[in-house]
């Protein structure tokens, strides 16, 4: 993702003040560990930076349609995903003497930039990343691939389903404490 700078300007000079922002991302691909989704109409965010005092929230929405492959049948899928933007941009770093031992980990911020500017990409992209899926379906009734014949179960029946069930049922049957009972004659 190219980086998203914001110039902080008179408009949020004030506590209080508030600047709406909205606008697009064309991005083509975001990749996550080995997996690669595609935004093929990019994303869109509307995001309200706020004057808090001490620094500038932002928080608003990332929207983008999101083109992967079916984990179960290795169709191509499509969904949307709605990532909320939540992030603190403090003016100065906090002193340390006021915070108490072992809060500086819990503390979620990043700083506003000597040059009065905020980078969002980072709160951009995570919410993206957060509002990805870790297993991809094509639908939640997906019925993935034959472990037989590879035939993808959601387009054609191969008939190796109820095989498969024949023969874990034989195996079950034969591996019972009772199978050698199978052949007595109690005649």
């Amino acid at each position: 993702m190219d980086s998203v700078i914001v110039s902080l300007d008179d408009r949020l000079a004030n506590v209080g003040d508030a600047l709406d922002l909205a606008a697009h991302l064309d991005l083509d691909t975001f990749s996550l560990g080995e997996r690669e989704f595609a935004l093929p109409e990019g994303a869109d965010y509307d995001v309200v930076l706020t004057n808090a005092g001490e620094g500038i929230l932002v928080s608003g929405v990332l929207r983008a349609r999101v083109k992967a492959t079916c984990d179960r049948c290795l169709d191509d899928t499509e969904f949307d995903v709605a990532g909320e933007v939540d992030e603190y941009y403090l003016f100065h770093e906090p002193d340390p003497g006021v915070l108490e031992e072992g809060e500086e980990e819990d503390i979620d911020f990043s700083l506003v930039g000597a040059d009065s500017t905020i980078d969002l990409t980072d709160a951009l992209s995570s919410a993206l990343v957060m509002e990805l899926p870790y297993v991809v379906l094509c639908r939640e009734d997906c019925a993935g691939l034959c472990p037989v014949c590879g035939e993808n179960l959601n387009h054609v029946d191969c008939g190796h389903a109820e095989q498969l069930e024949r023969e874990a049922e034989e195996e079950r049957i034969a591996s019972s404490p009772f199978a050698a009972l199978k052949d007595l004659d109690l005649s």
